[in-house]
């Protein structure tokens, strides 16, 4: 959803991160779902939704950009928070077999395959077969990716997302947490541009 380009980082210092993953699978699967170095300064969680075409654009058009200029270059490191809508009845199946692939080290390349191939997979009335059909794509097992989206081994965790999610601010995607503001919408990378910078900046006087 696109919406008004940023809330004040500022006002919004009291807000939470998003809290990410079940318990149980958190330290498994967080690294996995994680870009960038450890050591960045800056952490900025996206919160999104694998059937939105807002998200779509983002992950298609901007975030290459921000990853040569922020992710590689040590300033920022992202993490994906699962946040899938209602009104869309293939974004929890993509969440969870995105959260499969992730078992398997292969979280970005299902991330970013789901999004190119939205168009074809989103008015399907059953994705299964296409979803596992993408293993192939991203080097995953694809034995080991079906056993775990048939058992549904990561609903757990795509709804303990999608709430923490909500306690963080985020009502619609893409939206943006970084230290303690939102960033709302696909905004354009000039405005993804300013607020890294400034935050960037601002930890490195800080030290």
């Amino acid at each position: 959803m696109r919406s008004s380009p940023v809330i004040v980082l500022a006002t919004l210092a009291t807000l939470a991160a998003p809290a990410v993953g079940g318990a149980a699978q958190q330290d498994q699967l967080i690294p996995q779902r994680t870009k960038g170095r450890a050591s960045a300064p800056v952490t900025m969680y996206e919160i999104s939704d694998f059937q939105c075409p807002f998200c779509a654009e983002y992950a298609l058009q901007t975030a290459p950009t921000l990853d040569r200029e922020y992710v590689q270059t040590g300033k920022v490191k992202v993490v994906f928070v699962n946040f899938p809508l209602p009104m869309h009845r293939n974004s929890e199946p993509a969440a969870e077999l995105a959260m499969c692939a992730a078992r398997q080290g292969k979280f970005w390349a299902m991330h970013d395959l789901l999004f190119r191939t939205q168009r074809r997979w989103q008015g399907l009335a059953e994705p299964g077969s296409f979803f596992l059909g993408l293993a192939d794509s991203v080097g995953a097992d694809r034995d080991s990716l079906t056993a775990c989206v048939r058992d549904a081994a990561e609903r757990g965790l795509v709804r303990s997302d999608a709430e923490g999610a909500v306690r963080s601010g985020a009502h619609s995607t893409p939206t943006f947490y970084v230290e303690g503001g939102l960033i709302i919408g696909a905004q354009p990378l000039e405005v993804f541009r300013s607020v890294l910078d400034s935050i960037v900046r601002a930890k490195s006087g800080s030290r």
